[in-house]
């Protein structure tokens, strides 16, 4: 799919292209490519002079290969956009491209993002500039509202982090955990643990971003600054993140605790029982020695005293453990 954004009057609108002819009506100042097909790449190097490389969406980690300028002036970046799926939460590579110098390309002053699905905070973007006249100046002014957008969607599914956790923490925290809700409870806590994983390698990916658009001298005075306050609300995240993982251990300690006090009550049960078998197990095994001059073997009330005996010998402990509150 490709779609263009022109600016009109200070509001972004999108347009959908299907032929390269209908790309040549317009001059956008964003064209993003989702899951582009070779004839659409072919559109945009035919158009704007711009080949869309192979490996645009390669997960490479280096700085290296994921911010960089081409000799001909081409700005390229490769940027992680956070998914908060409930079943599967998972992060977007997107690489753009800006082309900011070469004048003889078509492709000068329009940002290019590729990516292979569709990302929450391109949809929060297109919708604020909708709504919005003024808020997009130019390519570079997209690029920045981008990664703003996406550390507000960062923060805002945080919140929605901490909303479940505090939802476990009731659960936790009333004292009567089953084996079944413990389950439950560590399930829901691992989900939110790795979704709060992916937010915090999410904003430091969009930290190194910023810093690269920062150290290329690509920004203005005032986007210059906008990129710090972006900078300095992601500092802030990174420590939301980091209070998070503090609570997600402590849930995880308090849950795997009452499980251990769960394990230990069935334990105590069956040492209690054992300690209340020993004294019958003991007369038991003094009368089946089978000694020639053992006085009860000869007598008609022998059998039943020795019955009477080891229940009585059951009961006493039993009795003691239960007034001492061991059986609670």
């Amino acid at each position: 799919m490709l779609n263009i954004f022109t600016l009109v009057n200070g509001r972004l609108f999108q347009e959908e292209i299907e032929s390269l002819e209908e790309l040549s009506k317009f001059q956008p100042i964003w064209v993003d490519l989702e899951s582009p097909t070779l004839e659409e790449k072919r559109w945009v190097k035919q158009y704007f002079g711009l080949s869309i490389p192979e490996d645009a969406m390669d997960e490479d980690i280096e700085e290296s290969a994921r911010f960089y300028e081409e000799d001909n002036g081409d700005l390229h970046i490769r940027s992680d956009f956070l998914i908060a799926d409930d079943e599967q939460p998972r992060t977007v590579r997107v690489a753009f491209i800006l082309n900011l110098m070469n004048e003889s390309l078509r492709s000068k002053g329009v940002l290019f993002s590729i990516h292979d699905e569709d990302v929450p905070v391109f949809r929060l973007l297109r919708l604020r500039a909708r709504r919005a006249p003024g808020l997009i100046e130019d390519a570079r002014e997209v690029l920045l509202k981008l990664f703003d957008a996406d550390a507000e969607y960062s923060a805002d599914t945080l919140e929605g982090i901490y909303d479940e956790l505090e939802k476990v923490g009731k659960q936790v925290l009333s004292g009567d955990v089953t084996d079944a809700l413990a389950g439950e409870v560590l399930g829901a806590i691992a989900r939110q643990e790795d979704l709060n994983g992916r937010i915090r390698r999410n904003v430091m990916d969009t930290r190194r971003a910023l810093s690269f658009m920062m150290r290329s001298r690509m920004l203005n005075a005032e986007q210059f600054e906008e990129a710090r306050q972006i900078l300095r609300d992601i500092e802030s995240l990174d420590n939301h993140t980091a209070f998070l993982f503090d609570k997600i251990n402590f849930l995880m300690d308090a849950t795997v605790g009452f499980i251990n006090i769960n394990q230990n009550k069935i334990i105590k049960i069956f040492s209690v029982a054992s300690v209340a078998l020993l004294p019958p197990t003991l007369i038991a095994s003094i009368y089946g020695m089978n000694f020639q001059h053992m006085p009860e073997l000869s007598r008609e009330w022998g059998y039943p005293f020795a019955l009477v005996l080891m229940v009585a010998s059951a009961l006493v402990p039993m009795w003691y453990f239960r007034k001492r509150g061991w059986l609670k």
